[in-house]
C-alpha cells in the first residue's frame, strides 16, 4: 500500500511500500524520484509488476458478482439496485469479461475519458469510480492483487446550482396551492413549509401526523428501484429513509393545520392517495410539473421546493442547527453546502447595510 511521499532535506521525494510483516511490524521499501509523480510512478510500476505472478484467473464480473453477493445481506434494497444500476449500464459493457489482474490504471482513465465524451457529469462518474473502488478493494482483500485504484484521481465535480423558483414565482405558485385545494396540492405545501423529500412525501400516512401535538414523524420513504434477475424491471418499495438522521420529528406550522384538517384521512390511508395504496414520486412530480405548466411557471424539479423551504428558513432566521435536523440531515454541512440559497436581491440588502463610518 501507498503511505506516503514526502519531500527530503536533500530535495528529492520519497515514497514507501508495504511490503510484508516481521513480528507484526510493517516492513517497507523505498522508492526516490526527483518529483512526488515519479516516485508515484516507480511504486505503481513495482506494485504492478508483483501482481504477475498471482493466478487470479477470475473476470471483474466474476468479481463484482462475489463483492454483491457479500454486501446483500448488510446493505439496503434500494442500495443495491443503485449499484446494479451503475454497474450494467456502465461499468460492466466495458470491464465484464476483463481479468480483473488485467485492468490498469490506463484503462480506467481511458474509460473516465469516454464516460465525458458522453455527457456525463463528473460528480456521477465520481459516483461510479465509488462503486469500482468498493469492487477493487474486496479484491486486494481476497485475491491480493494490485489495486489499480489506488492513487486513481477523481474527476473534479462541478458545482451546480438547481434552478429555483424566484420570490414573485414562488407567491405565485402558493396562490395556486391555496385556492385549488387537493391533495396533489396539500402535497406541495407540506413539502414546501416542512422540506420533506418526494419520497418521505409519498411514503406519508395519517399516522404519521399528529394535529393535536402539530408533529409530523418521518420514519418511511418510497421509491421505484430495478431489480436484479426478477419478473419485473423495476418494483416500488417502502423502506427506512436515506440515513438515521433522515428519520425525524418536524413541527407542523400553523398556516398547515387547517389544510391538513380539511383531508384528513384514516391512519393507515397515504396522505398523498387518500387510499391504502400510495402514488409514486414519479406521478407527483408529474402532477407538479402540470400545476407548474398550467400557472405559467418554469418548470423545476420537485426537489427545488425542499431548497427554497431551506433559503426561506435561513432569511427568516433559523439557526442552521435546526434547520439542519428539520432537514434531516447528518450534519450542517450538508444544509449550508447544499440547500441554503440567497437571491441577489438578498445579497444587494445585505451589502447596503454597510456604511463608510459608524
Amino acid at each position: 500500500m501507498i503511505t506516503n511521499v514526502y519531500q527530503r532535506k536533500d530535495g528529492r521525494f520519497e515514497g514507501r511500500i508495504t511490503v510484508s510483516r516481521i513480528d507484526g511490524k510493517r516492513q517497507y521499501k523505498a522508492f526516490f524520484g526527483r518529483t512526488p509523480d515519479d516516485v508515484i510512478t516507480k511504486m505503481t510500476n513495482y506494485r504492478e509488476r508483483l501482481v504477475e505472478t498471482v493466478a487470479v484467473c477470475k473476470t471483474f464480473s466474476e468479481v463484482f458478482d462475489e463483492w454483491f453477493q457479500s454486501i446483500s445481506i448488510r446493505v439496503k434494497d434500494s442500495t443495491l439496485a443503485n449499484y446494479v444500476l451503475k454497474a450494467e449500464k456502465h461499468i460492466l459493457p466495458v470491464f465484464a469479461n476483463d481479468d480483473i489482474t488485467d485492468i490498469k490504471q490506463s484503462n480506467i482513465y481511458q474509460f473516465i475519458r469516454k464516460k465525458q465524451d458522453n455527457g456525463l457529469s463528473n460528480r456521477y462518474i465520481s459516483d461510479i469510480l465509488v462503486l469500482m473502488k468498493s469492487v477493487f478493494k474486496y479484491a486486494v482483500r481476497t485475491y491480493r492483487i494490485f489495486n489499480p485504484m489506488e492513487g486513481l484521481v477523481m474527476p473534479k465535480k462541478e458545482k451546480t446550482e438547481i434552478r429555483l423558483l424566484t420570490e414573485a414565482e414562488e407567491k405565485r405558485l402558493m396562490q395556486i396551492v391555496m385556492t385549488d385545494q387537493n391533495l396533489t396540492t396539500l402535497g406541495i405545501a407540506l413539502a414546501k413549509m416542512t422540506g420533506l423529500r418526494i419520497g418521505e412525501l409519498c411514503a406519508l400516512k395519517w399516522a404519521d401526523i399528529d394535529l393535536e401535538k402539530r408533529i409530523l414523524t418521518v420514519s418511511k420513504t418510497l421509491q421505484r428501484i430495478q431489480v436484479k434477475g426478477g419478473s419485473t424491471k423495476t418494483r416500488l418499495i417502502l423502506t427506512e429513509p436515506k440515513s438515521e438522521t433522515s428519520k425525524r420529528s418536524i413541527p407542523i406550522p400553523e398556516c398547515l393545520i387547517e389544510f391538513l384538517r380539511k383531508f384528513q384521512g384514516d391512519p393507515e390511508q397515504f396522505v398523498l392517495s387518500g387510499k391504502a395504496k400510495p402514488i409514486e414520486p414519479r406521478t407527483m412530480q408529474y402532477r407538479f410539473t402540470t400545476i407548474l405548466k398550467n400557472g405559467n411557471l418554469p418548470s423545476v424539479h420537485f426537489h427545488a421546493l425542499r431548497h427554497m423551504f431551506a433559503s426561506n428558513c435561513v432569511r427568516l432566521g433559523f439557526d442552521i442547527k435546526s434547520l439542519s435536523e428539520i432537514l434531516g440531515h447528518s450534519g450542517v454541512e450538508s444544509t449550508l453546502n447544499r440547500y441554503v440559497h440567497s437571491s441577489f436581491e438578498q445579497k444587494t440588502e445585505f451589502m447596503d447595510r454597510l456604511k463608510l463610518a459608524v
